[in-house]
């Protein structure tokens, strides 16, 4: 009954104007009430029809999603000008802000109501059950990843001069954290639905998390085919296809059948199924991330074209980013770890080192994107350069395209190595025990948290990008490079010996790359000098290193 209540507010919040100041850019309501209603209702009628799981199922996964739409939704009542979200407010005037209308506390109520409605059926369908070995366990939340890269994209291009369209890291703060708490969730949710024991709650959950994230996805592109000043862009439209095979996968049978889960190689050893394929794919994923990282950093970020008016065609011309040779460097470190991930006899140390390493694209392609960012951002401003009109036009290259999709590429490495990793202690058997010293894997966990808090070089007129100052789309890029770090010394602490020493060394990757800004960076910057953050970045690199060596000589002290 609570989903059914949320999705009845939910739809009506899509009737009644969530402001005075805007109405709807095109006629929604229909859309969105089917969005909101029909998983509902399917939900009812499962229940009703002998079916409780299912039925409760799909209000886990609808739930899931209902804090994220929730904190995206409260944009409306801090900033609405800001928000981009056509289906639901588009002003046609300059408005400075905008009160909130009966529409908006409908929308808050719908998704508190239908997260109400998830810990009800959690709670009459929690169980103490060990839950079955299930088909696509690994697989399901890859494309869920997928789908919340997808979101965090700009919903649309717009041609409207009273719509600005940005991704969720150029957005106001409610848009970027719902946004986020949607990417989040979606990998977790479809997770924790695969681990569920019973059959169908688990199908039902994965169907509930599709529909919910059909929700999200489907309005902009529907804006992006009923206006003609709007433009489909490509990541709610991967999202939709990603979660579209997720709820496709949730109609087949998810427990597998068969108990065999294991398998003699020509040695004679016992395998896990699937380990060379999963050491394959998290290669082959790595060596892509490095492939269109290497693009992104020669193809041009921002594509410049004068508006010379005495000629028929536009001039152009393409300027690159300061940090492209960062994101060279970061595809070379990553390359190295992957070419040995598809040998069998260096998968198991090189491994680790990729689970690390991939970090490092995201903290260059970060750096090279705030580039292209600004500067099509800035540049397209009337006026701007000191002309009443823009006399050049601004546009995201080859490179910034190439370089977002070595970001959306680094996360899936990360999840299969991630998933190698458990395929490889599986097959492993016994659990060694830990063989580092607790002492510099400490230090150097400390060390790089200040590092890549701190300015790695300093140059006349430059601020950097920090993590408790200045905060800017690099810092997103640092914020990673530093959890993965603390993450990899943590998860070292409790490894055997050689995975332990292979996390370290990736981490002094990471450490050693952040310090790599300086010649790389801040070179091509000019008159760059060594900055707070070099020194400490050499500190952690070194502690990392040392810890790696005393993982690694323990290894062998432990071998007969």
């Amino acid at each position: 009954m609570l989903a059914v209540l949320g999705a009845v507010a939910l739809a009506a919040g899509g009737v009644v104007p969530v402001s005075p100041s805007a109405a709807p850019g095109f006629t929604s309501w229909p859309w969105l009430a089917l969005l909101a209603l029909a998983p509902a209702v399917a939900a009812v009628w499962f229940a009703r029809g002998g079916r409780p799981g299912l039925g409760g199922g799909l209000v886990l996964g609808l739930a899931a999603l209902a804090p994220g739409r929730l904190v995206l939704d409260l944009q409306f009542a801090v900033n609405g000008p800001l928000t981009v979200r056509p289906e639901l407010y588009l002003p046609d005037r300059f408005i400075g802000g905008s009160a909130v209308g009966a529409g908006f506390w409908l929308l808050v109520a719908g998704h508190v109501l239908t997260g109400a409605a998830g810990v009800v059926a959690w709670r009459a369908l929690r169980s103490h059950d060990e839950p079955e070995r299930r088909r696509w366990r690994l697989f399901v939340p890859l494309l869920a990843v997928v789908a919340g890269a997808g979101l965090l994209t700009a919903p649309v291009h717009s041609d409207n001069a009273f719509l600005l369209a940005r991704t969720a890291f150029d957005g106001p703060w409610p848009a970027l954290g719902g946004y986020l708490l949607l990417a989040a969730a979606l990998p977790l949710a479809a997770a924790l639905a695969l681990a569920t024991p019973a059959e169908y709650a688990a199908r039902g959950a994965l169907a509930g998390l599709a529909a919910a994230a059909f929700g999200v996805a489907a309005p902009p592109v529907l804006a992006g085919l009923f206006r003609h000043d709007l433009q489909i862009t490509w990541g709610p439209f991967l999202a939709l296809v990603a979660m579209a095979v997720v709820a496709g996968l949730a109609g087949t049978r998810l427990s597998e059948t068969t108990e065999s889960t294991e398998k003699t190689d020509l040695a004679g050893s016992a395998k896990v199924p699937g380990l060379f394929w999963w050491r394959l794919a998290t290669g082959l994923l790595g060596l892509a991330t490095a492939l269109a990282a290497l693009i992104g950093a020669f193809a041009p970020q921002v594509a410049v074209t004068a508006l010379n008016p005495e000629t028929a065609t536009p001039v152009s011309a393409a300027a690159g980013s300061p940090a492209r040779w960062l994101l060279l460097a970061a595809a070379v470190v990553l390359a190295v770890p992957a070419a040995f991930v598809l040998a069998a006899k260096t998968s198991a140390v090189a491994r680790p080192v990729l689970g690390v390493a991939w970090a490092g694209i995201v903290l260059a392609g970060t750096a090279v994107l705030n580039t292209a960012l600004t500067a099509t951002e800035a540049g397209n401003l009337a006026g701007f350069g000191g002309a009443a009109a823009r006399v050049f036009t601004y546009d995201l290259g080859a490179g910034a395209v190439w370089t977002f999709a070595a970001l959306v590429l680094a996360v899936l490495a990360a999840l299969a190595a991630a998933g190698t990793g458990v395929v490889e202690r599986e097959d492993a058997g016994e659990d060694a025990p830990p063989g580092t010293n607790l002492a510099p894997v400490v230090a150097g966990a400390v060390l790089a948290v200040a590092a890549f808090g701190l300015p790695v070089f300093a140059v006349p007129g430059y601020v950097a990008a920090g993590l408790w100052s200045h905060l800017d789309t690099p810092s997103w890029g640092l914020l990673t490079a530093a959890v993965v770090v603390v993450g990899a010394a943590a998860l070292a602490t409790r490894s055997r010996p050689k995975p332990a020493a292979a996390l370290l060394a990736g981490a002094a990757l990471l450490t050693a790359l952040h310090a790599a800004e300086l010649p790389l960076v801040g070179g091509a910057l000019g008159d760059a000098s060594p900055a707070a953050g070099f020194w400490v970045a050499l500190a952690a690199t070194a502690a990392l290193l040392l810890a790696a060596v005393m993982a690694a000589g323990h290894g062998r002290r432990r071998a007969p």
